[in-house]
């Protein structure tokens, strides 16, 4: 064998590409480092009055986006049927 098949490893670097600190299985730590407990959560997020109307228009927006697109593909569904299918 040549000395390039043996493959070098430099060791654990410390990142946690998959965490498996999961509720409910045997090995769990409640406070495993990283991960934010209870009594360290930040203070809620607080929102002016014209940041609380900004988010609600956007979110209106949205629903009625979703709405129109539904409605309008009811519609050319029986436009579909009407028109081409049933004659």
């Amino acid at each position: 064998m040549s000395d390039k098949s043996k493959k070098s490893f430099r060791g654990d670097d410390g990142r946690v590409i998959a965490p498996m600190n999961i509720d409910g299985m045997p090995w769990y730590v409640p406070k495993l480092g990283g991960e934010a407990s209870a009594e360290e959560s930040p203070e809620p997020l607080v929102l002016t009055p014209r940041e609380q109307l900004a988010f609600t228009w956007g979110v209106l927006k949205a629903a009625l986006l979703v709405a129109l697109v539904f409605i309008g593909g009811l519609l050319a569904f029986i436009l579909f049927c009407t028109e081409i299918w049933f004659r």
